[in-house]
C-alpha cells in the first residue's frame, strides 16, 4: 500500500506539473496578444508558439529560430536579435546586398565610361582619377560621423537621409556641366554612401553573434559580387548606347530603388539608442578604446590591405584593358563580370571554410591565394608586357586568385573588426571603414601621379597589396583575431 501511495502522489504530481506548465503557456500567449495590441511584437519560438514565455515551453534552453542565431540580451550583447525582428532571413540579405552593393554601383558602373568622360571634358588623367578618389575620400571620412549618429538615433535614420542625399548627389552627377562640377558631385554622393555601406555592416552585429556574423556578412557580400557582376557590362553598354551620363543616371536609379525598400521594409535593429554616444567626452573614449583594441587593429589591417589591393585594379582597370590592351567597352565590362563572379564564388568558398576551419585559419588559407596571385601577375609583367604573348589574361588569371582570397579576407575582416564592440558597432564600422578608403585614397593618390601607359603601376601595386594581405593573415589575425562568444 505504501508503494502505491507513492505511485499516486507521484502522478498527482506529474499532472500538477503539466497543469502549471499549461498554465504558464496560456498566460504566455495572453500577455502576448496584449503587447501586439498596445504595439508590441509578438516572438516567435523555435517550435512556431508565440509569447514572451515561449522559449518556456518545453521545460528547455531557450530555442533558436529558423536559420538565425539568436544572441542573448546579456552585458555584452544587444537585446535586439535576428529572431526577434520583424525582418525575415531572406529580407535581411536582400537589404545587406543593396547596401553594400552600392559601392560597386557607384564606382563600377561608370568605369567602362570613365575614358570617354575624361575625353568629353577634355581634362586629365589626374582629375579623372580625382572622381573616383575624392568620392572615397569623402565616403571613408564620412562614416565616421555616421557611426555615432546611428548609435545615437538608430539605423534607420541615419539610412533613410543618407540614401535621400545619395539620389540627389547621382542625379546631380549625371547632369554635370564641367569636371570641376562632377568632382563635387561624386564627394557628396560618396559621403552619402558612407550611411549605407556603414550600417549595413553595423546591422551584422546588431542581429549576429560574432561567430555568426563572418558567415551572414559573406552571404551580404556574395549579394554584392552579384551586383558588382552586373554593373560593369551594365555600364559599359548603356555608355555605347546612350553615352557616359546614362552610367551616372543609372546609379541614380538604383540608390532609389534602395531607398524605396528601406523606406517600406526596413525595422530598426540597434538597441534602445546609447544617449552618451555624442557627447565628446564619451565618443572620444569610445574611439580610443576601439583604436587600441588589438582584435580591431588586425582584422582592420586585412580589410584595409585586401580593400587597397581592389582598388588599385578597379581604378586602373578601365585604362589598362581598353587604353593599353585594346579591349572594347563591351569586352572590359564582361572581363569585369568575371572578376565579381571569382569574388562570389571565393565568398561561397568561404562560407564552407567557416564552418570547419574557422575565422583565423580560413583567413590563413586566403592569404596563399592571395600572395600566389600577386606574385604571379607581377612576374608576368616583368618577363613579358612587351612580348606578343602578353595580352589580359597575364592579369586576369592571376587576379581571379587574387579575388578568391577577397571574399574570405572581407566579410572576415570587416565582421571580425566589429565583434567585440556590440554596444558601438556604428562607431566600429565606421572606423573600420574609415582605415579602408585612407588606403584607398594613399593608392589614388599614388597612382594619379604614376600611371604611365604601361601596365605596371597596376600590377606593382597590386602585387604590393598583396603583401601587406598575406602579412596580415599570417601574423596579425592569427595572433589578436580571437573572435568573442557574445
Amino acid at each position: 500500500p505504501a508503494r502505491h501511495g507513492r505511485r499516486d502522489q507521484e502522478g498527482r504530481g506529474h499532472q500538477r506539473r503539466q497543469q502549471a506548465d499549461a498554465v504558464a503557456h496560456a498566460v504566455g500567449d495572453f500577455l502576448a496578444q496584449r503587447l501586439v495590441a498596445r504595439g508590441g511584437r509578438r516572438v516567435r519560438g523555435g517550435d512556431g508558439h508565440t509569447g514572451p514565455f515561449c522559449a518556456l515551453s518545453r521545460r528547455g534552453a531557450p530555442h533558436r529560430s529558423g536559420t538565425l542565431s539568436s544572441m542573448p540580451p546579456t552585458s555584452h550583447a544587444p537585446a535586439k536579435t535576428a529572431a526577434a525582428s520583424a525582418m525575415s532571413p531572406g529580407l535581411i540579405v536582400l537589404l545587406l546586398s543593396l547596401l553594400l552593393g552600392l559601392q560597386p554601383v557607384t564606382t563600377d558602373l561608370y568605369l567602362p565610361a570613365l575614358p570617354a568622360l575624361t575625353e568629353g571634358f577634355g581634362a586629365s588623367m589626374a582629375q579623372a582619377q580625382l572622381t573616383l578618389t575624392a568620392l572615397l575620400l569623402s565616403f571613408g571620412l564620412s562614416q565616421l560621423v555616421w557611426g555615432p549618429l546611428s548609435d545615437r538615433f538608430g539605423r534607420r535614420p541615419v539610412l533613410l537621409w543618407g540614401m535621400v542625399a545619395y539620389v540627389a548627389a547621382s542625379v546631380g552627377s549625371a547632369l554635370a556641366a564641367s569636371m570641376d562640377l562632377l568632382i563635387v558631385w561624386r564627394t557628396v554622393q560618396g559621403a552619402a554612401m558612407g550611411a549605407g555601406v556603414m550600417a549595413a555592416r553595423a546591422v551584422v552585429r546588431d542581429l549576429y553573434q560574432p561567430v555568426d556574423a563572418a558567415r551572414a556578412m559573406s552571404k551580404g557580400l556574395s549579394g554584392l559580387g552579384v551586383i558588382a557582376c552586373a554593373s560593369a557590362p551594365l555600364g559599359g553598354l548603356l555608355s555605347d548606347l546612350f553615352g557616359w551620363r546614362a552610367t551616372l543616371l543609372g546609379v541614380a536609379v538604383f540608390g532609389a530603388a534602395t531607398l524605396a525598400l528601406i523606406a517600406l521594409r526596413f525595422e530598426e535593429t540597434v538597441p534602445p539608442a546609447n544617449r552618451r554616444a555624442l557627447h565628446p567626452a564619451s565618443l572620444a573614449k569610445t574611439w580610443g578604446l576601439i583604436l587600441r583594441h588589438p582584435t580591431f587593429l588586425a582584422f582592420s589591417a586585412l580589410s584595409a590591405a585586401s580593400y587597397g589591393g581592389l582598388f588599385t585594379f578597379l581604378a586602373t582597370s578601365s585604362f589598362v584593358f581598353i587604353k593599353v590592351l585594346g579591349l572594347s567597352k563591351t569586352r572590359y565590362g564582361l572581363l569585369m563580370f568575371s572578376m565579381s563572379l571569382s569574388y562570389i564564388v571565393g565568398t561561397f568558398i568561404c562560407r564552407r571554410l567557416l564552418l570547419s576551419l574557422g575565422v583565423r585559419r580560413t583567413v590563413a588559407l586566403a592569404g596563399v591565394l592571395t600572395i600566389t596571385g600577386g606574385t604571379l601577375m607581377a612576374v608576368l609583367a616583368m618577363v613579358g608586357s612587351t612580348s606578343a604573348w602578353y595580352g589580359p589574361w597575364a592579369i586576369v588569371g592571376p587576379f581571379y586568385l587574387f579575388m578568391l582570397g577577397h571574399g574570405a579576407h572581407q566579410p572576415c575582416g570587416q565582421s571580425g573588426a566589429i565583434g567585440p564592440f556590440p554596444q558601438a558597432a556604428g562607431t566600429a564600422s565606421a572606423l573600420n571603414g574609415f582605415l579602408m578608403m585612407v588606403a584607398a585614397f594613399a593608392m589614388g593618390g599614388w597612382l594619379g601621379a604614376h600611371m604611365d601607359g604601361t601596365v605596371f603601376p597596376m600590377v606593382y601595386g597590386i602585387w604590393f597589396w598583396s603583401v601587406l594581405i598575406t602579412l596580415s593573415a599570417w601574423t596579425l589575425v592569427q595572433r589578436h583575431g580571437h573572435t568573442p562568444r557574445h
